[in-house]
């Protein structure tokens, strides 16, 4: 009898300490909920967040309003939301870059400390290709030839970009060098890459695959766990001799730390269900992203695994921000 006892009381005052919080007898949520989103209105994030945003509002009878604010690799919404109420009504819909901003840059906010996570949304691998001129099938027979006397350069959208760190991540794990030559977007690299003045190319699915169809790029590997759903021929890296390699942008709901552990799982519950409606599916498969919808720990597991990971590797190639 003890134990039912004991566990009747942690859940009573669970209750009491959540109803406390929302104001005495609310339920989650008694009002509109802010969703603020850090990037400007179209593009992956904010096409997905909309989605989401649209199907918490139906399944949970409050307008979840999107309120897009860009600037600063995500910073300038982070800082919004962390001066927020931790009640959540209001929430952050963003990509990994806000992670990888703070090792890299000096920013006002930690986000281990300052926010709370509720669910990871999506993630979107990336595709490792070379352009059709390298004499290379897989990625073995790549690395071999960087091993030799062949000199290699890859493209990314930026230093300190996800495609700069994945880069660097590769070199370090297959003990390679390759010369790094960052471009305002991936975007205007694919001229260069496709003449042949780039050899590598590492992006999304979704910009890679005409360049695919078109054979002026082959696939080598692509970075998820498991192959992709849109890319279903291609091996992973982790498959080819890297065993556990993981790299994907990903997008994700948080709230200010404090936020309640009730309050997050409903939402992310909602979330979760919602990533599996077949529309939800078709879009994000449009952006050649795949549904997640996990739980709040699994979520802040991730949070802490990737901000080791990108800290190393950021130290090792010693980069600085610009």
């Amino acid at each position: 009898m003890r134990p039912r006892c004991t566990g009747m009381l942690l859940l009573t005052v669970l209750y009491v300490n959540t109803h406390s919080a929302l104001g005495a007898g609310a339920a989650y949520p008694n009002r509109p909920v802010r969703v603020i989103v850090s990037v400007a209105a179209g593009g992956g994030t904010d096409t997905v967040g909309r989605s989401l945003a649209q199907k918490l509002t139906e399944r949970l009878g409050q307008q979840f309003v999107v309120d897009n604010r860009p600037g600063a690799g995500g910073s300038i919404a982070v800082d919004l939301t962390t001066r927020a109420a931790p009640d959540g009504h209001t929430l952050l819909f963003s990509s990994s870059t806000f992670v990888t901003n703070q090792l890299l840059y000096k920013v006002n906010y930690d986000t281990l400390r300052d926010l709370a996570p509720v669910s990871l949304a999506s993630e979107n691998p990336y595709v490792f290709a070379v352009n059709a001129g390298v004499p290379a099938k897989t990625l073995q027979q790549f690395i071999a030839l960087a091993k030799g006397k062949q000199a290699f350069n890859y493209a990314s959208p930026g230093k300190g970009s996800l495609v700069h760190l994945t880069a660097e991540l590769i070199k370090s794990a297959a003990g390679i060098d390759m010369q790094h030559i960052p471009y305002k977007g991936m975007a205007l690299a694919f001229p260069d890459i496709i003449a042949g003045q780039v050899h590598v190319a590492i992006s999304s699915a979704l910009t890679m695959l005409p360049h695919l169809r078109g054979g002026r790029v082959n696939a080598l590997g692509v970075t998820s766990r498991a192959r992709m759903a849109a890319l279903p021929e291609i091996p992973t890296i982790a498959v080819q001799g890297f065993p556990g390699f993981e790299v994907t942008q990903w997008y994700g709901m948080m709230a200010p730390a404090g936020t309640l552990l009730p309050v997050r799982i409903t939402v992310q519950r909602e979330m979760s269900r919602a990533l599996q409606l077949p529309e939800v599916k078709a879009r994000l498969s449009a952006e050649g992203a795949e549904p997640v919808g996990n739980t709040p720990d699994s979520f802040s597991a991730r949070l802490i695994e990737e901000i080791a990971k990108w800290g190393k590797t950021i130290r090792a190639a010693g980069i600085k921000a610009e």
